[in-house]
């Protein structure tokens, strides 16, 4: 199984994308969809948690700008964000977990700058 992210580019201060994360596999929908993200030299950060009942968990920094959603049917998870700034510029990853398993995406990158 791995996962697939799309999504990720170049965009300007302000400006909103949307990342996307589907297993191309079959696997049993997994209790918990995550995105990371990372930049060199530093450890890497949990951004947003939806679980398979959709109840969100947000990061401080990303609260009220990015919002987290999942289709279950289809296992893909997804991040919006909205009214992004130069400190969002990272290689974002999704992460799926259940009891089971747990697997990484190969990482988007996002670069925020004008």
């Amino acid at each position: 199984v791995q996962l697939v992210e799309s999504g990720g580019g170049l965009v300007q201060p302000g400006g909103s994308l949307r990342l996307s994360c589907a297993a191309s596999g079959s696997i049993f929908s997994p209790d918990t969809m995550e995105w990371y993200r990372q930049t060199p030299g530093k450890e890497r950060e949990l951004v947003a948690t939806v679980n398979f009942g959709g109840s969100t968990y947000y990061a401080d920094s990303v609260k009220g700008r990015f919002t987290i959603s999942r289709d279950n049917a289809k296992n893909t998870v997804f991040l919006q964000m909205n009214s992004l700034k130069p400190e969002d510029t990272a290689v974002y990853y999704c992460h799926f977990q259940s009891w089971n398993y747990a697997y990484w995406g190969q990482g988007t990158q996002v670069t925020v700058s004008s």
